[in-house]
């Protein structure tokens, strides 16, 4: 393949990737705002917006994969990007909280599409180590987004109002949808679609689950997964009732994205002579001692370290995620190539559902200390390493779809 495309597709790849991210941190910084101005409600919070976002992401993985797989790649991110649309109009629409969570809900189900669809046209390209270091490429470029976008959306507000990130969104979804029509080719020939079938698909994700492996490998995503999007949930809470911080938000944000930016480029290069198991291993005990030490520096304190002891450590934490999360991916999907769309899918909904579910778990521990935080690193940190090491343990069995 020639390497400007090879590139471009890469960059590609990575914007329609990084949506999922713009749509969490860009809206971080506003969360504070938004629980001030927009009509609260006894069941829904701000930090529902996040985390509600994730759980509509779940429902929209279920189906992407299986309707990518019979329609191919483009025509299911074009159905998510519009779908994505659909739930940005309603949050501009929102008249109360419980709306704008309806929206974010939405929304999530169509940012299903290009995180979905993406991933299948890579591992329709790709296999094994080849996969995990495009993967590790893909997220050192799409992680400048979360860099970038709290500063965005920070600048975005101070101009026009924490509705203004909406019609970033909306922007965004628009030139994405251009590009898509205009340069990127199908991936998925027809020979090699698989009709959609309801049968046929509990039938597939029957033989995906039955992998004893790939199941420990999901779930182990997922508490990764869970741990960030803990993090993402609550810090802005956190920083503001511990340490009194509001405006340099988007500033901390970049320096925890700058650490999983630093581990998917380091981690790019080195998967080719160290193996993704490997470098896996090496990413679960970071996340365990990282999360170890602000636990402890938590309870010696009284659940407020010193920040930089506070922001070190989560940036040590965040560097140990940028690890795992390309590795885990080919990992889990590594015995699933004949089947990369509801592969894709059932990973990364059964993943983002074990997330969700860790981070509304975690998140009812309150944000008075940093010790929520903490112990989530901690436990997802522990259990995940215990799955990985089991999944190690097991037989590789390539999974044959049901046609």
């Amino acid at each position: 393949m020639d390497t400007h495309i090879g590139l471009s597709r890469v960059v590609f790849y990575a914007l329609l990737t990084s949506l999922t991210a713009f749509s969490i941190d860009a809206l971080m910084p506003a969360l504070l705002v938004i629980g001030a101005r927009v009509p609260s409600s006894q069941h829904f919070a701000p930090h529902h917006l996040i985390s509600l976002f994730i759980a509509g992401m779940v429902i929209g993985e279920l189906f992407v994969g299986p309707i990518s797989d019979a329609i191919g790649r483009k025509r299911a991110l074009l159905l998510g990007l519009m779908i994505y649309v659909a739930g940005t109009v309603i949050c501009l629409l929102a008249p109360s909280i419980e709306m704008l969570v309806a929206g974010r809900i939405v929304q999530g189900i169509g940012v299903a599409g290009p995180k979905i669809a993406t991933r299948a046209m890579i591992r329709d390209q790709f296999a094994g180590d080849a996969m995990a270091r495009v993967m590790s490429f893909l997220f050192s470029l799409f992680i400048l987004v979360p860099m970038i976008a709290p500063m965005f959306g920070q600048g975005l507000m101070i101009l026009g109002g924490w509705p203004a990130i909406f019609y970033a969104y909306l922007v965004a979804a628009a030139g994405l949808s251009a590009w898509l029509l205009w340069k990127q080719p199908e991936t998925l020939p027809l020979d090699r679609r698989i009709p959609f079938s309801g049968r046929r698909i509990f039938g597939n994700i029957s033989r995906i689950l039955s992998n004893r492996r790939v199941v420990l490998l999901i779930v182990a995503t997922g508490l990764v997964f869970g741990a960030q999007l803990t993090y993402l949930s609550l810090s802005a809470q956190v920083l503001a009732s511990v340490y009194e911080i509001t405006t340099g938000l988007p500033y901390i944000f970049a320096l925890l994205a700058g650490g999983i930016g630093l581990a998917s480029f380091l981690n790019g290069r080195a998967v080719v002579r160290f193996g993704s198991t490997s470098l896996a291993r090496a990413g679960f005990w970071g996340l365990c001692l990282t999360g170890c030490a602000l636990t402890l520096a938590g309870l010696v304190t009284g659940g407020a370290p010193h920040i930089v002891i506070f922001i070190s450590l989560s940036v040590g934490a965040f560097f140990s995620i940028g690890i795992l999360f390309g590795n885990l991916n080919a990992m889990a999907l590594e015995d699933l190539g004949q089947m990369a769309g509801i592969a894709s899918s059932v990973v990364a909904s059964i993943s983002s559902l074990v997330a969700t579910l860790f981070a509304l778990g975690i998140a009812v521990m309150g944000t008075d200390t940093v010790m929520p935080l903490a112990l989530g690193l901690l436990i997802a940190g522990a259990v995940a390493l215990v799955l990985s090491e089991h999944a190690a343990s097991a037989p590789r069995i390539p999974v044959i779809p049901l046609r």
